[in-house]
């Protein structure tokens, strides 16, 4: 895919697929779904098309009225970016 072009172009099927199979690897991070979930709609946010990042327009995009969740995410939420990068799960 070429820079600049967000993955809503991408054939759906084949882009779920790989999407779940990367969270999968690394929503082992977290130990509760809550948080697991979130990240998941937090990185498709940062994907899509949408025209700002940030928890607002985030958090919308997920259907969410409020930025709290993205916001808890990224402010409380433990995991390991190391362990993430390497598709590791925490112990």
């Amino acid at each position: 895919m070429a820079a600049g072009h967000s993955v809503d172009s991408v054939e759906p099927g084949r882009w779920r697929r790989t999407f779940d199979q990367v969270m999968g690897r690394v929503g082992g991070q977290f130990g509760r779904a809550e948080p697991r979930r979130t990240a998941a709609q937090y990185v498709a946010g940062l994907l899509s098309g949408t025209e700002r990042k940030n928890c607002w327009w985030l958090a919308e995009h997920a259907g969410h009225a409020r930025p709290d969740a993205m916001q808890r995410l990224l402010r409380t939420a433990s995991w390991n970016a190391d362990a993430a990068r390497r598709g590791a799960s925490v112990d």
